[in-house]
């Protein structure tokens, strides 16, 4: 049995969203308010996004 293959958009945005969500609680955590660790929260997460996306995927080598 094989995995199924998720598209690099899909794994792109499930790293943003764990991230997004660590960085909310972690604002809360440390004491920021909930609009101000909802905005953070979601601008690092859309910005996590992209450069996964962009960036995160390997260009696939020809075998020997």
């Amino acid at each position: 049995m094989r995995i199924p293959a998720f598209s690099h958009g899909v794994t792109s945005f499930f790293w943003a969203l764990g991230f997004a969500v660590f960085i909310w609680l972690g604002g809360m955590t440390v004491g920021m308010t909930r609009a101000t660790a909802v905005v953070i929260a979601a601008v690092a997460g859309c910005a996590i996004f992209l450069y996964v996306r962009l960036y995160g995927e390997d260009d696939p080598r020809r075998p020997w």
